[in-house]
């Protein structure tokens, strides 16, 4: 319901920006959002207006809108700059009823905030059990490792609840925003679980975050305790960026979801923006720490018995989601398939989840994304093939390049993934090939070592 038009409303700030006076509705709206007369300007978009103005010394005036726990007004502001603050006026004031934000929103801010807040993320399957893991927090460098070295155990065997003596796992609702022991960090970590799946929470397995309760204090780089990383740039900035990066975010997304109060839709799609480029470049610094390690002269994975269906499956599990969204269907390796291989377990999947991803993104909307697995003449292999345009021979020449792009814009990419792929199989004594035609789609197959002994 919309309210009538106020002709005019009078306000004055002093110099420091601060609300002296000011005629209704604009007191009102002022006391409801949290503001106090004689106090600081609530509203966001009008400081910024009484800012610029006081600032410049000029005249200025535009439409501004916000919204506070009852009302989402809209109006024209004008502001003039004196020698000790300035006068407001407000004309054609117009006001709505704020329409409540459902729960499902409001999660969704929620979540926002928790990704991009979290020192530690890590994908489970429908028993809780670790399927990969990530972090950023340096403090996280003894649990990640483990958990890593874990793949396939529950998470509450590396991280368990404080205070519990149950059997582990516990259900995850019981676990969701519980404190967690984290060895070798003086932080406190909260856990959140999401739960994956339409038709019952977790059918689809669970995304996990490690939330630390303060910011990690400062502190001379030392070095890491990841076992297979030396001296050098990438690795010694990317922990450094990661940080500021992952608090822009996480300010931006706060903006965005308007968590921290009422704001212009432009300022919001701002946010929106800013919150989206600094993802792109987390990527990038993942992906260029990656780079430098791959072109380690010393860089070796660590060999191991794996099947190959499995982690294809695995890949195929933990971007369901995303395939839904673009409504791909993926038809991966069928449970009780099984081709023996010699690898390790996460550079294959790190593969796989580049390969299979890639082909969502440039497959198109309602496709299919097949995952095939075999064995041929003592190699196991697993083929990825989709229905996108497809490569001509000289795309397919360069398209395991170093930063190369095909002329591809605005995705997000940085050109490093096909790369950094072919550089792990090739590290694995195996490789990665593709076959493609100009309109036909495009398959791509990694081939490792089969198990001699299966």
């Amino acid at each position: 319901m919309t309210s009538a038009h106020i002709i005019s409303a009078r306000a004055r700030t002093d110099a420091d920006d601060r609300l002296i006076e000011a005629e209704e509705p604009l007191a009102s709206f002022h006391l409801r959002s949290g503001g106090e007369l004689p106090g600081p300007i609530v509203t966001p978009a009008l400081l910024d207006l009484v800012r610029k103005a006081r600032k410049t010394g000029k005249r200025m005036s535009r439409a501004i809108r916000a919204q506070d726990s009852l009302e989402q007004i809209s109006a024209w502001a004008e502001v003039v700059p004196g020698k000790a603050g300035t006068i407001i006026t407000i004309s054609t004031w117009e006001a709505e009823d704020v329409v409540q934000t459902t729960g499902a929103e409001e999660r969704a801010g929620h979540l926002a905030l928790v990704r991009h807040l979290s020192g530690l993320t890590a994908r489970l399957d429908t028993k809780q059990n670790l399927l990969t893991v990530d972090w950023t927090a340096r403090d996280m460098d003894e649990l990640g490792e483990a958990m890593m070295a874990g793949v396939g155990q529950p998470w509450t065997d590396f991280a368990g609840p404080e205070g519990s003596n149950h059997r582990q796992p516990l259900h995850w609702r019981l676990l969701d925003g519980a404190l967690v022991q984290v060895a070798g960090s003086s932080r406190e970590w909260a856990a959140q679980l999401v739960p994956l799946g339409h038709a019952e929470p977790g059918s689809e397995g669970f995304e996990l975050y490690l939330v630390p309760d303060r910011p990690l204090e400062e502190a001379p780089a030392k070095e890491s305790r990841r076992p297979d990383r030396s001296a050098g740039i990438g690795r010694e900035i990317a922990p450094v960026l990661r940080q500021p990066v992952s608090r822009i975010i996480a300010n931006a997304e706060t903006i965005r979801t308007q968590l921290a109060g009422p704001l212009a839709d432009e300022y919001s799609n701002y946010a929106a923006d800013i919150a989206s480029a600094g993802e792109h470049l987390l990527a990038l610094i993942d992906d260029l720490t990656t780079l430098e390690m791959v072109e380690d002269e010393d860089f070796a994975p660590a060999p191991d018995n794996i099947d190959l269906a499995d982690v294809a499956r695995r890949a195929a599990g933990i971007l369901g989601v995303r395939a839904k969204e673009r409504g791909i269907v993926l038809d991966a390796p069928k449970d009780g398939e099984s081709v023996p291989a010699i690898g390790e377990f996460r550079r294959t999947l790190q593969v796989l989840l580049n390969l299979v991803g890639n082909a969502i993104r440039y497959s198109p909307e309602g496709g299919q994304v097949w995952i095939r697995v075999e064995e041929v003449d003592g190699r196991a292999r697993a083929i990825v093939a989709d229905q996108g345009e497809g490569l001509d021979e000289d795309q397919q020449a360069k398209v395991f390049a170093k930063f190369e792009r095909l002329g591809r814009q605005g995705d997000g990419g940085s050109g490093l993934g096909l790369y950094i792929s072919r550089r792990l199989a090739r590290a694995m004594n195996g490789d990665l090939t593709v076959e493609s035609a100009k309109g036909q789609g495009a398959r791509f197959t990694l081939e490792i070592p089969a198990d001699p002994d299966t």
